[in-house]
């Protein structure tokens, strides 16, 4: 019979083992999207706008579907198990796109993105729910960076190999796409069968009888709807630039599929060389305190991106985003665990995921129209003012905790 540190060990153990291969997954095709969109398929700026929109305003309506899916659930593993798997079939479809009538490729392709987001929402909030609750509180913030450096670590050796081999393929040729697409799907398989092996504790079955809710009841729990605010806020200045950084990068410094991988890499390697720091920072100072420092770092990038179509400045460029990258992902996780309850977790989760899918899908929508409006400058300095603005926004969240922990004496959700 094994203890709980033990289970506790064996899926941490498993947890990085599951990341390293969604992480491989991820670096094989997402980072890809966008070149193969627009080198291989001609995607319009529009499109590659959708490319990042499109699945938040699918995932959003996932979101409110699996709300109600978690609620009723008593066990999340065999859920995240079947979401994952049908998520990652949508690659064998991108693999198929190019034997469609050309005029149709594009759309297609954009159209399978966006559809994969819908068992992926569920994927992510169902893990997201599963993982907060088989990871101990006093873990979270040590395990969490840890496991982030080891996957950025598989990630930027991944990326860093298929850039190499991307060297000897004219951009425009889709053969190096297609098998990315491929192996991506391979080790899907792969990451399903490493979180099938996580231990999930059995918990008594509800006694209560199961009724379908949306969740609404955690906007009267004020430090999570403060936090809403905040995380909202930032990632919508945040995804602002999404598409405006490939369009940047493919079309104005005519960036080939290496030197995307290498932008990769750089941002990766900051990511690294920073995680541990953040874990660091976050148990000294508070996750909402080093968020305001984070978001101001997160404001530099596509500011100083502008100044050069360089392209080792622009690896330089990346590598000083991952520095931030590293704290922004990490922070955001623990202080959504710290503000949301152990009793209905995956509401609070699903509520924020939801309406991060309305900003997801508003905010590169923004960024590309002021792009076709004014230029590219002007709307990757808009998106700078916003990252930096959000940093003033999380500073005044942080003093609401402080305040809030001096009249309760507690630390919850500092």
């Amino acid at each position: 019979m094994q203890t709980r540190s033990e289970i506790n060990l064996l899926n941490e153990t498993n947890s990085i083992k599951n990341g390293i291969a969604s992480t491989m997954v991820l670096n094989m095709s997402n980072n890809y999207f966008a070149l193969f969109a627009i080198s291989v398929l001609g995607a319009t700026n529009y499109q590659i706008g959708l490319i990042s929109s499109l699945p938040q305003i699918i995932g959003m309506f996932a979101m409110i579907i699996g709300s109600v899916i978690m609620s009723r659930l008593d066990e999340k593993k065999k859920f995240t198990l079947q979401s994952i798997l049908f998520t990652r079939i949508f690659l064998i479809g991108m693999f198929g796109v190019l034997y469609l009538p050309s005029q149709y490729q594009a759309w297609v392709f954009v159209l399978l993105i966006g559809l994969m987001n819908l068992p992926g929402s569920f994927a992510n909030l169902s893990w997201q729910s599963l993982i907060g609750d088989l990871i101990p509180d006093n873990r979270r913030s040590g395990f969490f960076s840890e496991r982030n450096r080891l996957l950025t670590i598989a990630g930027m050796l991944t990326t860093l190999l298929i850039g190499l081999l991307l060297q000897f393929f004219n951009k425009s040729d889709p053969l190096p796409y297609q098998t990315l697409f491929l192996l991506a799907f391979l080790f899907g398989l792969i990451e399903v069968y490493y979180l099938n092996k996580h231990i999930e504790w059995k918990k008594e079955p509800r006694k209560t009888e199961k009724r379908i809710t949306l969740g609404w009841g955690v906007y009267k729990h004020k430090p999570f709807v403060y936090f809403l605010i905040c995380g909202l806020f930032f990632n919508f200045a945040w995804q602002l630039a999404w598409p405006l950084f490939s369009i940047y990068q493919i079309k104005y410094a005519y960036a080939t599929g290496f030197w995307i991988s290498l932008f990769t890499v750089a941002n990766q390697i900051g990511q690294i060389i920073s995680y541990k720091w953040w874990a660091k920072m976050s148990d000294k100072y508070s996750n909402s305190r080093m968020l305001a420092f984070c978001a101001v770092g997160m404001a530099t990038a596509p500011f100083l991106t502008i100044l050069s179509t360089n392209m080792i400045y622009l690896t330089l460029v990346n590598l000083s985003s991952g520095l931030f990258v590293s704290g922004t992902v990490l922070l955001l996780f623990n202080q959504l665990l710290e503000v949301t309850k152990e009793d209905g977790r995956g509401s609070f989760i699903s509520q924020y995921n939801i309406l991060l899918a309305i900003v997801g899908f508003a905010a590169p929508q923004l960024g590309v129209f002021l792009l076709e409006r004014s230029s590219i400058e002007t709307a990757m300095t808009t998106a700078s003012l916003l990252r930096a603005s959000s940093g003033i926004v999380f500073l005044l969240f942080f003093l609401y905790l402080k305040k809030m922990k001096s009249k309760t004496g507690s630390r919850a959700a500092i």
